[in-house]
């Protein structure tokens, strides 16, 4: 096998070989995107669901302030 057919299957190889790395990699990333897009999708709902119990919260404690107002008022 002459030098030039050698270097040129060595260089095809090395081609596919990377490519197939490439490949790999665009996968693999492509996976954690899909991870991290769930994981902020429930972190939002969560972030909404706080939101809710801090107001709550504070109409509660506000209405505890008044019970309280009208208790020393007695």
């Amino acid at each position: 096998m002459p030098i030039e057919k050698k270097m040129t299957l060595a260089i095809v190889l090395a081609v596919v070989l990377e490519s197939a790395g490439v490949l790999l990699w665009v996968g693999a990333a492509s996976e954690r995107l899909k991870e991290v897009e769930v994981r902020v999708a429930a972190q939002s709902t969560m972030a909404e669901r706080m939101a809710r119990v801090e107001v709550r919260q504070e109409k509660a404690a506000a209405q505890l302030g008044r019970i309280e107002r009208k208790l020393d008022g007695r």
